[in-house]
């Protein structure tokens, strides 16, 4: 089937990261993670070792492969890449080509072409920003599709847009987008 990256950053809704990689590696998926130092606050890279079967990135620094620069290769064999909780830092930091974590690096290190997709997921507030939406357009001008949030009671106890998306809807919307490119 097709190489996933999934980036999982900072949120609360990264322990649903869980699922989704149990998701997408029934379906035969390979899927490598990415985590950010703050999603590791919030669900364990040994949880998604494990559902995935692959390492866990955390380091922009890790080279494991003396002969490769790791955040080239993950670039490179990543057929679909999907940030999965996107909070408003990654979704700046990516929409101003940053690179100081694995996260940026691989998503900044994409050839052309390579199907892109994040999900949003953070504070209501946040989310309506006019910065946080500014970013988003850019996000999606250079290729990136967005997973729409939901509305949605929230950790912080606000109810509006901003929940992540339920994840067999974000499965169902990364199987539209490998069938839109046939892997």
């Amino acid at each position: 089937m097709a190489n996933i990256t999934l980036a999982v950053t900072g949120s609360i809704a990264a322990y649903k990261a869980a699922d989704l990689v149990s998701l997408l590696t029934k379906q035969k998926h390979q899927v490598t993670v990415l985590m950010t130092r703050a999603a590791t606050q919030f669900i364990t890279p040994l949880t998604l070792q494990v559902l995935s079967k692959n390492k866990v990135h955390l380091d922009i620094m890790d080279e494991e492969r003396t002969e490769v620069v790791n955040h080239i290769e993950l670039a490179k064999k990543s057929d679909l890449f999907i940030v999965a909780p996107a909070t408003a830092d990654t979704i700046s930091r990516l929409a101003h080509g940053a690179a100081n974590d694995i996260v940026s690096a691989v998503a900044l290190a994409l050839p052309s072409g390579k199907k892109k997709m994040f999900a949003p997921a953070m504070n209501t507030n946040m989310y309506v920003n006019p910065l946080t939406q500014e970013n988003i357009q850019t996000l999606k001008k250079n290729g990136f599709e967005m997973i729409a949030p939901k509305q949605s009671l929230l950790a912080c106890g606000d109810f509006g847009e901003g929940a992540l998306a339920d994840v067999q809807d974000i499965v169902t919307a990364v199987q539209i987008k490998l069938k839109e490119t046939r892997i």
